[in-house]
């Protein structure tokens, strides 16, 4: 293959080496793995979060990187250099606590002209500096205040520009958002977002926040027990989760267990005792193999009539009486019960003002769904 010269080559994303190197880490507690062999490769400027409950090792994978913690063995490479053993004053990397750790008896612009006055920057630069990063996070003039003036939201912009004014080459945040309520959350999910890209600074935030991972970050780990379950963009996390931890774990889905009957390059054919479940791929399984078969709730349609083309043969669809639901002003869920006891919750846009039917408990309801939007799980 022949190129011009004088047009240059950009190697694709595959092609580009790592910023941040997780190599097998793994941290004990007392015998106990709170990490146990993880390996992550995050490229320069990605926001990359670590999700997981409360116990999964994110954290301490978060205090290893910080250096607060020593791992038990692996490496840690940041743009090529192993960090382990380096203390945390000599790492060129930020942490932002869920506190925020500002202190209450300094001005905003004392808070972050702190780093940079014990790193002896002259006083001009650090004028500078701040005066750039109150800017940055829009706070140009509430310089003068004190952290206790200041709304949580403002607080948080805060402690960015704090960690941020240090020019880092890795922020780590450690539950960024956890202190505020829910609306503020939303907002300010955004305005991070904005922020970090701006600067270009690669960041690993620790959240369990389903929703606050999903918004922020381009590409997600979920965590068990200490080790990657799966890693991801978002919608592939979300749409292809790779076993019924992860599925289970982000947003709500219905499981069914069953058994492939067929299994063919382009479809495969699970029974469960609910239905027969035609998927619009194959999974070069076996047959007879056990398998899970999960559909998201916002992927069913519901209908309060006998479809007309129910039979034995029909496919993707089942019968329950309904047991609950709850109308939630954008969306409304059921919950039906399936002649085999399982639960299947479904939900409805209400893209209507009104409906016509209005649904009552015990009523009989049928729910179908696409080939397309089923993912089968084999573990």
């Amino acid at each position: 293959m022949t190129t011009d010269q004088n047009v240059p080559v950009v190697p694709s994303p595959s092609d580009e080496k790592p910023f941040l190197s997780i190599c097998n880490l793994v941290k004990e507690f007392d015998g106990v793995r709170a990490v146990d062999d993880v390996s992550i490769a995050i490229k320069k400027g990605e926001i990359f979060a670590l999700l997981g409950s409360s116990g999964c090792g994110k954290s301490t994978l978060l205090r290893m990187l910080a250096g607060f913690e020593s791992p038990t063995s692996g490496q840690i490479l940041l743009n090529g250099l192993n960090i382990v053993g380096a203390p945390p004053y000599q790492r060129p990397i930020n942490m932002m606590f869920q506190s925020y750790a500002l202190f209450p008896h300094l001005s905003v612009w004392d808070n972050i002209a702190f780093g940079l006055r014990r790193d002896g920057l002259g006083k001009d630069d650090v004028a500078e500096r701040v005066d750039k990063m109150l800017n940055l996070v829009q706070l140009s003039a509430y310089g003068k205040r004190k952290p206790h003036q200041l709304s949580g939201g403002q607080q948080q912009r805060v402690a960015l520009a704090r960690s941020l004014a240090k020019r880092p080459q890795l922020l780590l945040l450690d539950e960024p958002l956890g202190a505020l309520d829910k609306k503020l959350r939303e907002q300010t999910q955004f305005e991070l977002v904005n922020i970090i890209e701006q600067v270009g600074v690669t960041c690993v935030m620790v959240t369990h926040d389903q929703e606050e991972a999903m918004t922020m970050a381009s590409r997600i780990a979920i965590m068990s027990e200490g080790h990657i379950a799966q890693i991801g963009k978002p919608n592939e996390i979300y749409e292809t989760p790779n076993c019924r931890f992860v599925a289970d774990f982000i947003g709500s889905i219905n499981l069914f267990n069953g058994a492939v009957i067929e299994d063919e390059p382009d479809h495969v054919i699970v029974q469960s005792p609910e239905c027969k479940h035609y998927v619009g791929h194959g999974i070069s399984g076996t047959i007879g193999m056990p398998v899970s078969v999960g559909i998201r709730p916002e992927k069913i349609m519901i209908s309060f009539t006998v479809p007309q083309d129910l039979g034995e043969g029909l496919y993707n669809c089942v019968a329950g009486t309904l047991v609950d639901w709850a109308y939630l002003g954008s969306y409304t869920v059921y919950h039906l019960k399936l002649a085999s006891g399982a639960l299947l919750k479904a939900t409805v846009a209400n893209s209507q003002r009104s409906s016509a039917h209005q649904p009552a408990f015990g009523e009989m309801v049928y729910a179908r769904w696409s080939p397309d939007n089923i993912v089968v799980l084999t573990q």
